[in-house]
């Protein structure tokens, strides 16, 4: 506690308080936009650092120091997305954004239970952030991405987009609903928590049990699994089609390694999966529809799973 007698140097500074009080936010705007936490928090240094290196009077003359950090971030964004194409190129195998865990327990009938972790308090959950929505976000031009997600996410106005994108409001506008359209056109029909929760169950169930024609039972028949290894973890293996071999890779893998433990855990905001052998890890996402999974995507990549096994 802060008495009297104390220097003012060591009592906080309300405006550093505030500053620093925007940081939740822009991890929020930098995952979305990239679909990197490790990324994400590059991005906010290098906006803090934007700041600081500014003077007293320079940082006074700012109306909205929150407008302009998420402003600043997200040109950061930007200039990171316009690159990331030829990063995705040189990538060992396929992509797949970060995987996010939420919560330090088992999800429960289709809700998360425990205690959140958030990783340190930084990302809001919604839909923005599962991973059938992040992968679309892949396939966007960097300009879509960023109009799509400050507009329709963060209810920024297009005319605050195009400040920070470099077009007029109503390119910005087209950029959000051609976005949009994707979106749309990528997307199943939603399906209640609990029910996908009940899926991913069973799957997990059959998985262990190695019963091949249950696990095609709750695959569709034209499945995909994707896995991102980054070339540190095991072989590159190309995407995987069809429930019949998605349902032997996985009894396969069962076979393989009994001693292989599987988890239900909350990923990126939706009932997924965690197996663990020693120190080997990898973290899946699922895509349900109806009692059906479309998608999986398992990602192996250890530098990609550092929030997973701290």
């Amino acid at each position: 506690m802060t008495t009297p007698s104390e220097p003012a140097h060591d009592r906080l500074d309300p405006s550093l308080s505030a500053i620093m009080s925007e940081r939740h936010q822009l991890i929020n705007v930098a995952y979305r936009l990239l679909g990197s936490l490790a990324d994400a928090e590059d991005v906010v240094q290098e906006t803090y650092a934007r700041w600081y290196a500014m003077s007293p009077q320079q940082q006074q003359a700012i109306d909205s120091p929150g407008a302009w950090l998420t402003k600043v971030a997200s040109r950061i964004c930007l200039d990171v997305l316009g690159s990331a194409r030829a990063r995705r190129e040189r990538y060992v195998g396929e992509w797949i954004p970060e995987p996010l865990p939420a919560e330090r327990t088992e999800w429960i009938n289709g809700r998360s239970g425990g205690a959140a972790i958030d990783p340190a308090d930084r990302i809001t959950l919604d839909e923005s952030i599962n991973m059938a929505f992040l992968v679309v976000l892949e396939s966007m031009t960097p300009a879509q991405r960023v109009a799509f997600i400050l507009h329709d996410v963060f209810r920024y106005s297009f005319t605050e987009v195009a400040e920070i994108v470099g077009r007029t409001p109503a390119a910005c506008r087209q950029l959000a609903t051609s976005a949009r359209r994707r979106i749309r056109e990528s997307q199943a029909p939603a399906t209640p928590a609990a029910q996908r929760a009940g899926v991913v169950r069973e799957f997990k169930r059959a998985w262990e049990a190695q019963d091949i024609d249950a696990l095609i039972g709750l695959l569709a028949p034209d499945a995909t699994g994707v896995t991102d290894g980054g070339g540190l973890a095991g072989a590159v293996l190309p995407p995987i089609e069809g429930a019949k071999r998605l349902a032997r890779l996985f009894a396969g893998a069962i076979g393989k390694a009994p001693d292989l433990t599987i988890t239900e855990r909350t990923v990126n905001g939706q009932p997924g999966l965690v197996a663990q052998l020693h120190d080997f890890t990898v973290v899946l996402a699922f895509d349900v529809a109806g009692d059906r999974i479309q998608h999986i995507w398992a990602v192996l990549n250890p530098e990609k799973l550092r929030p997973w096994t701290a």
